[in-house]
């Protein structure tokens, strides 16, 4: 249970009425909803001291989302107190949109999905700074890692050859791709759904610089087994009711690919209980796609778009 003394000496919570675990997610950060007097709501996390120069980046990434007018959760604070560091944002009220989605009609989950698109094409406006290496070089040394510790890790995913030659024979389209801010865990379960629109984007402490359509590849993970009207709803929102060319699907098909190696070795380091789980999720996604003879996932092709 949270220290009530320790909240108190958060100048910024002194006004805190009642305070409410969030159990929930795989960030290491303790987070609570904050009731104050005013009755206001704040998200509250707390975190390891050592975070917090990383943290201070965060923060000043929401401040440039709200500068952008993203819907997103508003930086208020962030400090330290007794060797632990703290980030106080606002609270965006309704739902999780993992679990709200599919209590609508069709026809709103693809609006919710149009609308996540559109916030998701405005997140990508913000440019990496100059000092960030290319998104290739940086792409290839985190994939050449995935890979050396893939082979080494004792599981095999069917057809692995045949998904390495896909990968190899198309890693050079992403040389000279933009470096843009990616929120890097795009999906329904950061989402939120407030009485049946979309209402905001909540968890950027995963962020990254580089090729917006990486972001893409957590609908073929994830939410494409929750929602395939949201899952088309945000490709179109994303390119204003456009159908997206051959290249991005190329490096949709090429970043799921990557992705098959570096999930099953994420998996077995962080949460080696739910490998048959992550596998299944990752079988799908090669089926949609027949082990990348097709580019264009099934779910898509499929609904008459």
């Amino acid at each position: 249970m949270f220290n009530q003394a320790l909240l108190r000496r958060i100048p910024e919570l002194r006004e805190c009425m009642e305070i409410i675990q969030i159990e929930k997610g795989f960030s290491a950060d303790k987070k609570y909803i904050i009731h104050t007097e005013k009755n206001q709501k704040r998200l509250l996390r707390i975190f390891d001291n050592a975070e917090l120069k990383q943290k201070r980046q965060e923060f000043m990434v929401l401040k440039k989302m709200e500068e952008n007018q993203i819907a997103c959760s508003r930086p208020i604070a962030i400090g330290e107190v007794d060797q632990l560091g703290y980030m106080i944002t606002s609270y965006i009220e309704g739902e999780d949109a993992e679990i709200e989605v599919i209590k609508l009609s069709e026809e709103k989950q693809f609006q919710v999905g149009v609308k996540a698109g559109k916030e998701l094409k405005k997140i990508h406006q913000l440019q990496a700074p100059p000092q960030i290496s290319s998104w290739y070089s940086r792409k290839v040394t985190k994939h050449q890692r995935y890979m050396e510790a893939y082979q080494n890790c004792g599981v095999q995913v069917k057809n692995d050859e045949k998904i390495i030659r896909f990968i190899e024979g198309h890693m050079h389209l992403m040389k000279d791709r933009q470096n843009s801010f990616q929120h890097d865990d795009y999906n329904l379960s950061n989402l939120i759904i407030n009485n049946g629109v979309f209402a905001g984007v909540i968890d950027f402490n995963r962020y990254d610089w580089g090729d917006p359509v990486h972001e893409f590849l957590k609908i073929g993970i994830f939410s494409r087994e929750v929602s395939i009207p949201f899952c088309i709803g945000q490709i179109k929102g994303y390119f204003g009711g456009r159908e997206p060319d051959e290249v991005f699907w190329q490096l949709y098909s090429l970043y799921l690919a990557m992705c098959v190696f570096s999930t099953v070795v994420w998996t077995l380091k962080t949460i080696p209980d739910n490998l048959d789980d992550m596998l299944d999720k990752v079988y799908t996604f090669l089926e949609d796609h027949n082990y990348f003879d097709e580019i264009v996932p099934k779910w898509y092709r499929n609904e008459g778009v």
